[in-house]
């Protein structure tokens, strides 16, 4: 039986990490700024990680949601009061994903609406009603194209006030930081009119932080910067370090009923040991903080290259969440990057870099960055 093949792979076999590098088989070594689409959020193989995981493993790696598990209780109140929302209820799932599906259903039990307003150059994941108010039609089968969705521009309230005074939206759901979509951020003045409508229409706001959350930005969620409160969050990415775990966390507007969610695997003991492990490690390494701090240096870094190279049209983003953008094809680039200076970064669209590394980046590494772009960028 042969994979069957989906994705373009680069020709490089990882078979170590620590911290923010990664080493082949070869036992070269590399700059890892794009963990694994902004998965590893501590760093490979963090030390209290595998501690934490490795006990919980040694005990008990799975039993089913239909008994009590202590574990998804400490989560939840430990998740509750980083985030700043202790009075939501959390929803356990296997992938970000599977967290917006949950999302769109809820609102769509809540309201008894079935139409979403998503953005333009929206991601949201490849599942049945995720891909659906996610906006490539390339990814979206025929299957999947029930006409639930309308989009609309990030950041014209007015298209998406004019959507909604009609009355029959579920739900509007947007990235506060678009990541596929090219690293573009939602304005504190469109997300506030946009919570206000949502609110005077009947319409639940989801906020997709799967790519953004969990501290990427220097704060917990990228939402907190606009200064706004969805009615429901979904996280995932680097919510474990790598184990596959997702999350929904849910307005005390809703009502859970018997059976209205359930999944097998979600919120299972060892996934529940890996995010609480992550959670310590945020806390105690002032992680959120280092991302600000960090992040702000690397776009210094990156805006001042700008003024000394060709190619680089823009730079924009947030904490570690950071885009460039370049005036030719990225494919070239990126290849040097790997090959020849020996650092993994991502994309967007045909012209986008797109830098998601882990939160424990230090200034030092930004600095050998900059040095590998420039070499990797042509003259």
């Amino acid at each position: 039986m042969n994979l069957f093949d989906v994705y373009p792979l680069l020709d490089v076999n990882i078979v170590k990490g620590k911290g923010c590098y990664v080493w082949d088989e070869k036992g070269q070594k590399y700059l890892d700024l794009y963990g694994g689409h902004a998965v590893i959020s501590i760093g490979h193989c963090h030390p209290h990680y595998i501690k934490k995981v490795s006990e919980q493993l040694q005990n008990l790696g799975f039993y089913s949601n239909s008994v009590i598990n202590s574990l998804q209780r400490e989560l939840a109140r430990k998740l509750g009061k980083i985030s700043g929302y202790d009075d939501y209820q959390l929803f356990l799932v296997n992938s970000g994903a599977e967290a917006n599906e949950n999302c769109l259903k809820l609102a769509s039990f809540k309201t008894n609406k079935t139409r979403v307003l998503s953005a333009k150059k929206a991601f949201h994941g490849r599942t049945s009603l995720a891909v659906e108010v996610t906006d490539n039609p390339k990814i979206i089968s025929p299957i999947n194209a029930n006409n639930h969705v309308t989009y609309l521009p990030l950041n014209d309230i007015q298209a998406w006030e004019e959507e909604l005074s009609k009355g029959d939206v579920a739900a509007c759901i947007i990235e506060c930081v678009q990541g596929v979509g090219g690293i573009r951020l939602a304005t504190k003045e469109f997300a506030q009119g946009l919570r206000e409508a949502c609110t005077k229409y009947n319409t639940v706001l989801i906020c997709d932080e799967i790519q953004c959350g969990y501290g990427r930005t220097g704060k917990f969620f990228a939402h907190q910067w606009l200064d706004v409160k969805p009615d429901l969050i979904s996280v995932a990415k680097g919510i474990a370090n790598g184990l596959p775990m997702g999350a929904v966390l849910i307005s005390p507007e809703f009502k859970p009923e018997y059976g209205q969610l359930g999944t097998t695997f979600g919120g299972n003991h060892l996934a529940c040991s890996a995010a609480l492990a992550v959670l310590e490690v945020i806390e105690k390494e002032d992680l959120i903080e280092n991302a600000r701090l960090t992040g702000e240096y690397l776009l210094s870094r990156l805006k001042a290259l700008q003024g000394e190279v060709k190619h680089i049209k823009e730079v924009r983003g947030r904490g570690l969440m950071i885009g460039i953008e370049l005036d030719i094809e990225h494919k070239d680039v990126r290849q040097k990057l790997i090959y020849d200076e020996h650092c993994f970064t991502g994309s967007s669209s045909t012209n986008i870099i797109r830098l998601l590394p882990p939160l424990c980046l230090k200034k030092e590494m930004v600095d050998d960055f900059i040095l590998y772009l420039k070499n990797a960028l042509p003259k």
